[in-house]
């Protein structure tokens, strides 16, 4: 199964650089260039991941991340930022808003392929123990 990933960011550098990067390997993207936009392909699309800029119009991937996490049908979708904002302060309130990982910017590919599996097999390995423990579930009230 390709995973599907949206990219919400403004910037066309960062598109383009997170386009060739993810879809070189076998990702499927979801492109929003505002944080409006995000949060309605979200709904519509059903990533199985988010990449979000801080800095966009209309809503940051701060305030995009918070209404996610917000949301009981989106609130498992891991958020990832790529963001040119390097303060601590910054890395730890995107942590504090429920992102899995933060990127600063200049965005190494290497290293965004690195953190995308990562997350992605994490997700999956939960989903695996979510079943395990339904079927687990289902036995004992089936004795």
């Amino acid at each position: 199964m390709t995973a599907r990933i949206l990219v919400a960011a403004d910037d066309e550098t960062i598109i383009r650089l997170l386009t060739i990067t993810l879809r070189n390997e076998g990702y499927e993207l979801i492109i929003a260039r505002n944080g409006r936009d995000a949060l309605n392909m979200t709904n519509q699309e059903q990533p199985d991941m988010a990449i979000l800029d801080v800095m966009m119009p209309e809503m940051t991937g701060f305030e995009v991340c918070a209404q996610l996490k917000a949301d009981p049908r989106t609130a498992m979708i891991p958020v990832i930022f790529v963001t040119a904002l390097a303060d601590v302060a910054d890395e730890v309130r995107g942590f504090a808003l429920g992102a899995v990982d933060y990127i600063t910017k200049p965005v190494s590919p290497p290293i965004v392929k690195a953190r995308v599996s990562t997350h992605l097999s994490l997700v999956r390995v939960e989903e695996l123990l979510q079943s395990r423990l339904q079927i687990v579930q289902r036995l004992g009230l089936a004795a």
